[in-house]
């Protein structure tokens, strides 16, 4: 076995800060139902497989679960109705915090102590949240026509709450890569190519492109299921063990933590990224209070 060396930061960091939102969410969302079922689970299983540009050869010595699809705007509405509900997050200061233990901080040069307390997990009036608010009952509802659209202008502290809410937890990025690519080395979750029909990226000219530009909107989960959508006909592009938009979408939080410094890492690039940052090994980074409409989660359990 070699030993597993960092990834280089083969997208800028904060990357993901530079790419604009939308023009507008006055439109009225495209209704397109893949039909994927988003309380599914896929067993990745224990082994070798290989991880990064260079194929280094590593193994994961357990098997896991992961959702077959990102988690939706309706899903992490439905958590945080029952959260606020049971005292787990609290609404303050048009945010809604979460409790974080806080990181190892050794003072090196630009790291930031994140010290334990609350930490905003979305922020109420972020034109990015495809959820509304109802202050007086105190509750969330996804925005209509988004119900199925991956949650997004969810910070790292937002996903992790949401996955231990449930006894999960985000991934780490050597067990995301291995749900994203299996076992062999291809560069994209569903082999070595890729086209406008396999993912939601910057000018794959899907329906959504169509009406709002090139770097269009977020698509449903599982979109990319092999259905033509008003013409637009995609290929099934799941992963080698079933997992819908392991590339493009929204970029995927994951649970690293590196010593003397506290951003945290994304995966699977996004529709604003351009098609070769949707290959497995491409990583962008934020700071953890970060929250954009190119940023998502999905979650692990172990057994």
């Amino acid at each position: 076995m070699k030993r597993i060396i960092p990834l280089l930061i083969l997208v800028a960091l904060f990357a993901v800060a530079c790419v604009a939102s939308p023009t507008a969410q006055n439109y009225a969302p495209l209704k397109y139902d893949p039909g994927v079922d988003t309380n599914a689970w896929a067993t990745i299983p224990a082994g070798e497989f290989f991880f990064g540009m260079h194929d280094e050869e590593t193994n994961i010595a357990y098997s896991f679960e992961m959702m077959v699809t990102l988690v939706t705007n309706k899903q992490y509405a439905d958590f945080l109705n029952k959260a606020l509900a049971d005292g787990k997050v609290k609404l303050a200061d048009s945010k809604i915090t979460a409790p974080y233990p806080g990181d190892k901080f050794i003072g090196r040069r630009h790291e930031k102590k994140i010290l334990a307390g609350d930490y905003p997990a979305i922020t109420i009036n972020n034109k990015d949240l495809r959820l509304v608010f109802d202050g007086t009952l105190s509750r969330f509802a996804p925005k209509a026509g988004y119900e199925s659209h991956p949650a997004v202008a969810v910070t790292w502290f937002g996903a992790r709450a949401y996955c231990e809410y449930y006894g999960w937890q985000l991934p780490s990025e050597i067990e995301w890569e291995k749900a994203a690519r299996g076992t062999d080395k291809r560069p994209f979750p569903w082999g070595d190519e890729i086209t406008a029909s396999n993912a939601n990226f910057y000018t794959s000219k899907d329906p959504y492109e169509k009406l709002l530009g090139n770097q269009g909107d977020t698509t449903p989960v599982g979109f990319y299921n092999g259905k033509a959508y008003d013409g637009f006909q995609t290929v099934k592009s799941v992963s080698p063990y079933g997992l819908y938009d392991m590339a493009g979408n929204v970029w995927q939080w994951t649970n690293n933590l590196t010593e003397g410094m506290h951003y945290r890492y994304m995966r699977g690039g996004s529709r604003g990224t351009y098609d070769y940052n949707l290959r497995v090994w491409s990583r962008n980074a934020a700071e953890p209070d970060y929250a954009s409409a190119q940023v998502g989660f999905r979650c692990i359990r172990k057994k």
